[in-house]
């Protein structure tokens, strides 16, 4: 016999509900009661009918969306997972989302359409198209006798009477109108031309509307190569069609407001521009004129030859000016040149012979400067400042200028 502890007991119950694919995600129809709205924002309440009850409780983080206020015995449609709270051993219904009741299978059906296209990508705000600024040829498909079309016509022509308008007719309730919308929508589409959709009706109850809800006109929207623009109903009406398509209406007339430019504000727009281009102009004209008075007012404009003149005097001056520093630089040069020869010539032999020397060289040429390099008997060159003489050493004598 194996014995387990109540936790362990709770968390094995606890993964075989959370492992329940049904479980994971049930749709529950009941009535609200011992309802609390507790202070951290969380909602608590059981679920009820005839013959049984459920324990529920809704996180701040998902009743934040809510678009009523839950009441006691208030008949509720409430999607959710069925888990077990630990602590307590109570399985309970944790709400994500919740709506009342009131239209039966219908509200239902819807709700799970809705669930089921979102989750595929149909409502997806990154594949929405952009409407064309100012279409030429506009699509409408609706009943060619209902209200609708009258009021779309009716203001397309009021804002934009250039614009051509194309009426697919089709029946927008009873059995056949799902099948119709979705033909007219495919007539549309064969039209390569045009410009943008208006696919829808005017308003009534949840039956009436209800062709705007099927899957197979969502799905014709969502494949139509034509920018669409739901129009069903009135303001508080939304339908499956108001999510697929490319921008949503409040009402049919809000659609043709939507698709097409007001031409009187068009106008307006371009009268404001023209009237600024010529304020422009003008302001140009006038600066350009007293831009123009003042150049031919300058004395360059009167007489253009001064400036000529006046140049080519600066230009004498300037030569002036640098033969001028020409002359003085050379007298310098010749200066440092006269300093720098006088130097020279007072570091010459030949000015040093003139104060009574003289040069003694021997027969090969080089210059006799120790009585060492002659002998009696040699013949030496005496070279003085206006000549030279041959002459015989005789004698010898040591020590200076030649003293013993």
């Amino acid at each position: 016999m194996k014995i387990i502890s109540v936790s362990n007991l709770n968390g094995y119950i606890k993964e075989k509900l959370d492992s329940d694919f049904l479980l994971s995600n049930v749709w529950v129809r009941g009535e609200i009661s011992n309802f609390k709205h507790h202070s951290s924002g969380h909602m608590y309440f059981t679920l009820k009918d005839k013959t049984g009850a459920v324990k529920a409780v809704m996180f701040r983080s998902r009743n934040n969306s809510l678009f009523f206020e839950p009441k006691e015995g208030m008949a509720v449609i409430a999607k959710g997972y069925v888990s077990v709270y630990e602590r307590d051993g109570m399985y309970q219904l944790y709400v994500e989302e919740m709506h009342q009741q009131g239209v039966g299978t219908l509200h239902v059906a819807y709700l799970q359409l809705k669930e089921k296209l979102e989750k595929e990508g149909l409502f997806d705000p990154q594949r929405k198209r952009p409407l064309p600024r100012f279409p030429q040829r506009i699509g409408v498909v609706t009943s060619q006798t209902g209200a609708a079309v009258r009021d779309i016509v009716t203001v397309i022509h009021r804002r934009y009477p250039q614009a051509h308008i194309i009426l697919f007719p089709v029946a927008v309730q009873g059995d056949e109108a799902p099948g119709q919308i979705c033909e007219g929508i495919r007539l549309a589409n064969e039209m390569t031309n045009l410009d943008v959709l208006i696919v829808g009706r005017g308003g009534g109850s949840i039956e009436e509307l209800w062709a705007f809800n099927t899957e197979v006109v969502a799905r014709s929207i969502f494949a139509s190569t034509v920018p669409v623009v739901s129009a069903v109903g009135h303001e508080t009406d939304f339908t499956i069609a108001d999510f697929v398509a490319d921008m949503r209406a409040p009402t049919p007339s809000a659609a043709a407001e939507i698709v097409v430019p007001d031409f009187r504000e068009i106008q307006k727009n371009i009268d404001m521009l023209e009237q600024r281009m010529i304020l422009g102009l003008k302001n140009l004209i006038y600066t350009s004129r007293e831009k123009l008075n003042s150049l031919t007012g300058s004395p360059v404009m009167k007489r253009p030859q001064d400036k000529i003149y006046r140049m080519m005097q600066d230009l004498d001056q300037v030569t002036r000016r640098m033969a001028q520093a020409a002359k003085l630089n050379l007298t310098g040069k010749k200066s440092c040149l006269a300093l720098q020869v006088s130097r020279l010539d007072d570091l010459s032999p030949l000015a040093t012979m003139k104060r009574g020397y003289s040069i003694c060289r021997d027969p090969g040429g080089r210059v006799v400067n120790s009585v060492n390099g002659v002998r009696p008997g040699d013949t030496v060159e005496v070279i003085v400042t206006d000549g030279s003489a041959d002459c015989v050493v005789k004698n010898i004598k040591e020590g200076a200028y030649g003293r013993r």
